[in-house]
């Protein structure tokens, strides 16, 4: 019997060698090669005839179904059942080898999963095998069959290679499709507002245009009216006027008549000249007819003249409307250039609406991101609740110094000796000191509590000394001469850190002689006169004013302060717009200050208001001059310009100013007017940071406003 292989070759054969229609002449090696082998078929089924092998009858244009049963091609069951398609007719049945691979084609598509994603591939697998099983069968085509598939498979490779390496474009195409679709929608939003308000303003201005053309047409339709008017008066004037002509006539030809009848009836009167008279009444109608003829001239030159009152008074409304007219006109034209001028300012900034958001969007890519401060609740000493009363009310750059200061705050705890700065000049008096020195590790209560001391004992002294040698016999008094220097250096390292509290700030300032001592001191006893005032208008000594009489007493205080700075201190006292004037007011709560030496509200107001006037007191100064600040100035050139923004500077606050100024003694200053031998020329920056040093406020109003 012949193997299984012989078998499927055979039945190959087989269907490779249908006949061809008679009439067709192919001249095709692939033809020519089949005939050749229906001629070897031919000889050899003799040969094969004791195997049962028959050629299959199965016509090419024979139609039938490709889809297979569960077999395998030339597999043990289709050897068994190899004779069975024998008994059938030729010209129904198919191959036995085209049924076996349609077998196990469809027992193969049936065991398929086709639910996954990868059901084309797994469906592919079966027919790449039915090929496979071609190419084994026919040997004759097997390279040419064998090329095709490879170049398929090829294809296919470099298709799933494609496929794959587009995946991520298409993963990354849909997320900027989404961040594309999220700035248009923000966009819209954004302009949403913007297009609502320039249609707004669009529908006005079309409604005024409207509103302009209506009155112009009311104007013309006014004008015409008066026209129709005019012409009517003009008809009535002109009948009445034939009509006076026709009874003048008629009152003519009358009296003619009577006349003509007194001739008749008194002869005696021309008897003696019968052709006289007749000559006369000839030439009266001559005259009569000339003067008919005249008179028809000048009715048809002078037809439609008016008379001259009519036409003046007409002339005059008509005037008035042109006038009108005019004005409406250039009203209209005003108006299309503010419209225009209102596009192009649309446009412009439509222009500068898309260059803010492109520098938007590109400080946003660039910039830093905002801190998120709430990390540092779980850091700082006190946990969230310290944290929260640390930061309330502080900007980012206050929150780093509060930071900056707990962080500082350890590790100067931690430290148990300074390093002396030496003896130079730069150290101030009292830190020239050289070798190591004790920390005393004083808490923050401790050194407020102890220059709270100091601030007392220097506001009752004769101050003949300056205040860093005030300070430090201050320390020797307090703790003696051994330990003066540790507590110098423990509380300078302390009020160094701890800048961003008041009574520190002040006396680190004045310890390292940024602001003159006068200033504060000012400071005190402007508070405590405005306190003074209060308790003089308190009469009962309640403790309690009302919002009037807290206004009453600031302006009396500051008379110099304008309203919106009133209303400043009043908000900062405890006042809202709400509030009633008759709200009672503790006074004493706005002079109150914590552990840690920090003021109310009320008075950091005051002191931010005191410097806010300095610095404009001396920008004043700055332009009076006209000097640039590396400009050189005199001290009579700063005298006249103090003068000028302040007419009510007395003479010794005059003095002290140039003093501080200029770094001389008051009594080496020369008088206004007097001659110097050598003129005083120092830089303008120098002399205003000098200033600022100093206690310099307005001792009166402004020339060109009045005080409040």
């Amino acid at each position: 019997m012949a193997s299984p292989k012989l078998r499927c070759s055979r039945f190959a054969t087989t269907s490779r060698t249908h006949p061809q229609p008679s009439g067709v002449t192919i001249d095709d090696p692939f033809v020519t090669e089949i005939n050749t082998q229906k001629l070897k078929l031919s000889q050899k089924q003799k040969r094969l005839s004791s195997i049962g092998s028959h050629l299959s009858p199965w016509p090419t244009y024979t139609s039938g179904h490709t889809i297979l049963h569960n077999r395998k091609p030339c597999s043990d069951d289709g050897r068994k059942r190899a004779g069975s398609w024998q008994q059938q007719p030729l010209g129904t049945t198919k191959p036995r080898y085209l049924e076996q691979l349609e077998n196990y084609l469809r027992k193969e598509l049936l065991l398929l999963d086709l639910g996954t994603d990868s059901a084309q591939e797994l469906r592919l697998q079966p027919y790449r095998e039915i090929f496979e099983f071609f190419i084994e069968d026919f040997k004759t085509y097997k390279p040419l069959l064998s090329s095709i598939k490879n170049a398929y498979e090829v294809m296919l490779a470099q298709q799933k290679e494609r496929i794959r390496a587009l995946e991520p474009l298409k993963a990354k195409l849909v997320t900027v499709n989404d961040y594309c679709n999220k700035q248009i929608l923000a966009m819209r939003a954004e302009e949403k507002t913007e297009i609502s308000m320039l249609k707004k303003e669009k529908m006005n201005l079309l409604k005024l245009i409207d509103k302009k053309n209506e009155e112009k047409i009311s104007l013309q339709s006014e004008v015409t009216k008066l026209r129709k008017n005019l012409a009517e008066e003009y008809l009535r004037y002109l009948s009445e006027r034939d009509a006076r002509k026709v009874l003048i006539a008629d009152l003519n030809e009358l009296r003619y008549q009577r006349e003509d009848m007194s001739l008749a009836q008194s002869p005696g009167i021309w008897g003696e000249d019968p052709v006289k008279l007749t000559v006369a009444l000839k030439m009266t109608r001559q005259d009569l007819a000339r003067t008919q003829m005249e008179l028809n001239t000048m009715k048809a030159n002078f037809g439609d003249v008016v008379p001259r009152r009519d036409f003046e008074m007409q002339e005059k409304t008509n005037k008035d409307l042109q006038e009108q007219l005019d004005s409406l006109r250039d009203d209209y034209k005003e108006v299309c250039k503010e419209h225009e001028i209102l596009l192009q300012l649309h446009m412009n900034t439509l222009k500068e609406r898309d260059q803010f958001y492109s520098e938007l969007q590109e400080i946003q890519r660039t910039s830093t991101p905002r801190p998120d401060w709430t990390k540092c609740k779980d850091v700082v000493a006190g946990g969230p609740d310290r944290w929260q009363l640390l930061a309330k009310g502080k900007n980012s750059d206050q929150l780093v110094d509060v930071l900056l200061e707990e962080i500082g705050e350890g590790l100067l705890q931690e430290k148990d000796f300074f390093s002396g700065l030496g003896y130079e000049e730069s150290v101030p008096p009292f830190l020239r000191f050289d070798g190591v020195v004790e920390n005393k590790k004083p808490t923050k209560k401790d050194v407020i509590n102890l220059l709270r001391d100091a601030w007392k004992e220097r506001l009752t002294e004769e101050q003949k000394e300056k205040f860093p040698d005030f300070f430090f016999n201050f320390l020797e008094r307090r703790f003696g001469p051994a330990d003066a220097m540790a507590w110098a250096y423990s509380i300078f390292e302390n009020i160094k850190l701890f800048r961003s509290n008041e009574i520190m700030g002040q006396f680190y300032a004045l310890l390292m002689g940024k602001r003159s001592e006068s200033v504060y001191i000012k400071q005190k006893e402007t508070i405590a006169e405005l306190l003074k005032e209060m308790t003089n208008v308190d009469s009962q000594n309640e403790g309690l004013l009302t919002m009037e009489q807290l206004r009453t007493v600031l302006k009396s205080t500051f008379p110099f302060k304008k309203e919106e700075k009133i209303q400043e201190l009043m908000e900062a006292g405890g006042w809202h717009p709400n509030s009633s004037n008759a709200d009672l007011l503790n006074y004493h709560s706005l002079f109150i200050e914590d552990e840690e030496g920090q003021s109310v509200p009320f008075v950091q107001k005051l002191w931010e208001q005191y410097l806010d006037e300095k610095d404009k007191y001396l920008k004043e100064l700055k332009q009076q001059l006209g000097l640039e600040l590396r400009d050189k100035v005199t001290l009579p050139k700063v005298r006249e310009a103090l003068m000028i923004i302040d007419s009510k500077l007395d003479k010794q606050t005059l003095n002290s100013y140039l003093s501080q100024a200029f770094q001389l003694p008051v009594t080496k200053l020369p008088e206004e007017g007097e001659e110097m031998e050598e003129d005083i020329v120092i830089l303008l920056q120098t002399a205003l940071e000098r200033l600022q040093m100093a206690d310099i406020r307005r001792m009166g109003p402004r020339e060109q406003e009045p005080a409040n």
